[in-house]
């Protein structure tokens, strides 16, 4: 391994996920089959919203949009836990480290705002049904998208410049299977201090900030439902409403651990496996959370089935 002018790591070694030879191809063939069915959900949901008119709403433009991140953020990790299943070798050079870090962390922040958005449209459209049309207006959802995106990109390049200004002089042994900025100040001969701070503050503000907007989102909605009357109406609100509450509780949960928490030997130890759930587990989930508790999903795609069978 090479070294920089002799004092700066040029290439990273990714430890990755532990486990017995023996399973080495067989773990190989379960990430792999949970890639695949991971992008078919995800692009296959967007497909179909994109081909169904009646899908044309902001509750699908937004979900289209979170498939879109979900199948970005796999793509930005899972593949080269593939191929560090392959090989002997787990180097990942210097500027493949930083691409991939900067493309994670987009992903990962404008999912949360568009997981906050997307309560918001919940409550508008549950608690203010009459002004729904008027408030939840296609321009407002073209903004809370192009927001979120640019919410998540202004933070990878804070969080990247974080990473640029580190050294690595020392280990350029990487304990995690993929860049993330926690291992990377690990290995760092810079003072990681102001970086953990920054990330504390940054990081922590933009999860309190959208938990919030979930939280006081969907305790309205809570109220408004525990009013009606109709026992139709409470089922019918519970199911728009359950799906995207899943998906919030089960993202949410390991980021809080990950970034938030304070650091300590025993909390780094589960950090590769939260990061496992929600880089590889949650893509896969949310597209069969979202399509199985929607009725309209399921009609579009049912309709889309019989054409195909039919055509055929």
């Amino acid at each position: 391994m090479e070294k920089e002018n002799g004092t700066m790591w040029s290439e990273f070694i990714l430890t990755g996920l532990m486990y017995q030879p023996e399973w080495k191809i067989p773990l190989f063939l379960l990430f792999l089959v949970i890639y695949l069915i991971t992008m078919v959900g995800n692009l296959g949901l967007i497909v179909l919203i994109w081909n169904d008119p009646h899908l044309h709403i902001p509750m699908y433009l937004f979900l289209g949009n979170l498939a879109f991140v979900d199948a970005w953020m796999s793509s930005t990790v899972t593949p080269k836990i593939l191929v560090n299943f392959l090989v002997k070798s787990k180097i990942i050079s210097l500027s493949e480290c930083m691409i991939q870090f900067f493309s994670f962390v987009i992903a990962v922040t404008t999912e949360c705002f568009l997981l906050a958005a997307m309560a918001y449209d919940r409550y508008v459209a549950i608690c203010k049904p009459l002004l729904y049309p008027m408030i939840m207006t296609n321009r407002l959802c073209t903004r809370l998208l192009v927001l979120s995106f640019v919410g998540g990109l202004l933070h990878a390049f804070l969080h990247e410049g974080l990473v640029f200004r580190l050294t690595f002089c020392n280990s350029n042994i990487i304990h995690h299977f993929y860049c993330d900025i926690i291992p990377l100040l690990k290995i760092s001969c810079s003072d990681p201090s102001i970086s953990f701070l920054m990330i504390f503050i940054f990081a922590g503000s933009i999860q309190v900030f959208t938990i919030t907007t979930v939280f006081v989102s969907y305790s309205c909605i809570l109220f408004t439902i525990l009013k009606k009357k109709s026992a139709k109406g409470i089922k019918k609100a519970f199911s728009t409403c359950g799906a995207h509450l899943l998906s919030v509780s089960l993202y949410y949960g390991p980021l809080l651990f990950m970034y938030v928490r304070p650091r300590s030997p025993a909390a780094d130890e589960g950090d590769m496996t939260d990061s496992l759930f929600y880089v590889v587990i949650i893509p896969l989930l949310n597209p069969i959370i979202y399509s199985l508790r929607n009725k309209q999903v399921i009609e579009s795609l049912t309709n889309v089935l019989k054409r195909n069978i039919l055509i055929a």
